[in-house]
């Protein structure tokens, strides 16, 4: 019997292709921060439809767009970025829009929250939750700390003490520029120099130990590593209840001079494997007590109007719910594209390069 190769090529193939697409079938790919999804949501959200979740992290945005550029746009379902990385997610082709008509729990996104500037209409995201990035610091070691960013850039107000600073530029030299006076959410070139300048000043100091985000910066202030750092709210606090023994010497502040507020939502990348469902998925933590169940697990504020009910106390006050006072000083963080960013990344190469 003569064997036709490439017929009995075609149909294994055909049978590859099939069993590759079953397998997306039956599969999530999530690509979110660390610390930040309660896992009885992941369980309950695969036993209703009968899917595996995989998780993947990542502690800073950067690190996460540059993973989506070596390949990861095909590789993960839904990614949690902050609003500032939106448009340049959009412009870049990384993401898809929505099919909103699949999301039946939309309706619960709060009224700020439904046509955000940095994805006018909301055709590409919907909120996830939201925050604050301020100053962690050692109150042994500083018991009448000022509330203000000259606990890392005055070297008289912490002359000794290792300090770490974000890896995350724009919120480095956010809080470089908030210091000098120019605004926290400062696009000025002159206001980005003379930060610049003052960060690669700050760097040359003895008592600075390096850049560091989200959860290793929160690890390196518990252990003693450092006594001044940056992090987000709802860490702080998740950490505080994980850990209260060394979290209890530590506090979490808004500088005066002004800090950043954020939102990070969800989104599907332009090459989803499995994009019906990651729309299952979103509507999924929309819904009201599953919204509520994520916030009272990752200590952040819920967009989700129809979650207020289920939300634990501790999520109506600060650091969660900031005081009048401190959200006057909250900024976003701004959006660049063009010779904006390319203005942003040469400062910052430079500062990371001193």
């Amino acid at each position: 019997m003569t064997i036709n190769k490439t017929a009995l090529a075609l149909s294994l193939g055909g049978l590859l292709l099939a069993g590759s697409a079953q397998a997306q079938e039956n599969k999530l790919y999530l690509f979110n921060w660390t610390e930040y999804m309660d896992p009885a949501i992941i369980e309950a959200f695969e036993a209703k439809y009968d899917v595996e979740v995989v998780q993947n992290y990542f502690n800073s945005l950067p690190e996460m767009l540059a993973k989506l550029q070596a390949g990861g746009v095909s590789q993960y379902d839904i990614i949690v970025p902050s609003n500032y990385y939106v448009p340049r997610l959009i412009e870049t082709g990384l993401v898809q829009k929505l099919d909103k008509s699949r999301l039946d729990n939309l309706d619960n996104v709060m009224e700020q929250f439904r046509d955000p500037a940095y994805d006018p209409g909301a055709e590409y995201t919907v909120p996830y939750q939201w925050g604050t990035t301020g100053v962690v610091y050692n109150t042994e070691t500083f018991p009448e700390a000022p509330k203000s960013w000259s606990l890392l850039f005055d070297a008289a107000v912490n002359p000794d003490h290792p300090f770490a600073l974000m890896g995350d530029g724009q919120v480095s030299l956010g809080g470089a520029c908030a210091y000098l006076g120019h605004g926290y959410d400062c696009t000025d070139p002159d206001g980005w120099k003379a930060a610049a300048r003052l960060l690669i000043e700050t760097k040359g100091r003895d008592n600075f130990s390096g850049f560091s985000d989200g959860t290793p910066a929160l690890q390196q202030l518990a252990r003693g590593v450092t006594h001044v750092g940056l992090s987000y709210n709802g860490d702080y606090l998740f950490f505080k209840g994980e850990d209260p023994e060394s979290f209890d010497k530590l506090a979490f502040m808004i500088p005066d001079e002004g800090a950043e507020m954020w939102v990070d939502s969800m989104m599907i990348t332009a090459e989803a494997p499995n994009p019906d469902m990651a729309h299952k998925f979103i509507d999924f933590i929309l819904d009201a007590e599953v919204g509520a169940q994520l916030s009272n697990y990752n200590y952040y504020a819920s967009p989700n109007a129809a979650a207020t009910p289920h939300l634990d106390e501790v999520l109506t006050q600060p650091p969660v719910q900031p005081s009048e006072a401190d959200m006057a000083r909250l900024r976003f963080t701004p959006s660049l594209e063009g010779e904006p960013l390319q203005i942003f990344q040469q400062l910052w190469s430079e500062v990371q390069s001193r």
